[in-house]
C-alpha cells in the first residue's frame, strides 16, 4: 500500500501535492499563483530542488528533489523540518487567501500528500504526468498552453529555478523530453504506471 506521508530524506525524490477543501479553488486569479510562488520561494526552495510542477484552480503538483544540506542531523529531524516549512507554505497562503477574498476556515485538504519516487521510470512518468494535468482535469486542451507548469521554463532558455538540466539529462535531451511529452495520451496508462 502506497504511504502517502513518507518521511522526507536528504537526496530523495518526492511527489508533493494537495487540494482544495470540497469545491473550493486554491487560485482564483493569476496573482494568487504568483503570491503562492512566492510564498514556496520564502518557506521550501532552500530545501528542496524542483523537478516539475503544475498549478491549478483547485490543487497542485510538485516533484522535489531534498537537498542535502549539512546543518540537519538525521532523517527524522529533515522530516520534521520540512513538514513544517510546507504548512508554514500552506497556513501562510491560506491566512493571506481568506483576508483578500473575505473567507474563513481551511482551504488545503488537512494533510498534503507526498510519495516517495523508486525508480527512473516512476519519475519520467511523473514529469510527464504533472505537465498533463490540466489536460487530464479539463483546465486546457494542451500542456504546453498552461501557464503555471514548468514544462515550457523546461523547454525554454529563460530564468527558472526549475532543475532543467537535470530534467533534461534524465530524459536525455530536449528532443527526447518534448518526445516523451507527445508520446502518452492514455492518462489511464500513466495513472497505472504511478502505482508502481
Amino acid at each position: 500500500m502506497r504511504d502517502y506521508h513518507c518521511y522526507f530524506e536528504p537526496n530523495c525524490f518526492y511527489h508533493v501535492y494537495n487540494r482544495a477543501i470540497g469545491s473550493d479553488n486554491l487560485f482564483k486569479e493569476d496573482k494568487n499563483y504568483n503570491f503562492f510562488l512566492g510564498k514556496w520561494d520564502k518557506y521550501v526552495i532552500d530545501y528542496v530542488e524542483i523537478w516539475a510542477y503544475c498549478l491549478m484552480p483547485n490543487h497542485f503538483h510538485f516533484l522535489i528533489k531534498v537537498k542535502d544540506n549539512t546543518h540537519f542531523k538525521d532523517g527524522q529531524e529533515i522530516n520534521k523540518f520540512l513538514e513544517g516549512q510546507f504548512k508554514r507554505l500552506l497556513s501562510s497562503y491560506t491566512l493571506s487567501f481568506n483576508k483578500v477574498y473575505d473567507r474563513t476556515g481551511s482551504l488545503f485538504q488537512k494533510s498534503f500528500k507526498r510519495v516517495k519516487i523508486n525508480s527512473q521510470n516512476y519519475l519520467l512518468t511523473l514529469i510527464h504526468y504533472i505537465h498533463h494535468n490540466p489536460i487530464h482535469h479539463n483546465f486546457a486542451n494542451d500542456y504546453k498552453d498552461w501557464t503555471y507548469s514548468s514544462y515550457n521554463s523546461i523547454v525554454s532558455n529563460a530564468s527558472t529555478k526549475v532543475e532543467r538540466k537535470n530534467v533534461l539529462e534524465v530524459f536525455g535531451s530536449i528532443n527526447k523530453f518534448v518526445k516523451a511529452h507527445k508520446s502518452i495520451k492514455n492518462y489511464n496508462k500513466i495513472n497505472h504506471l504511478l502505482v508502481e
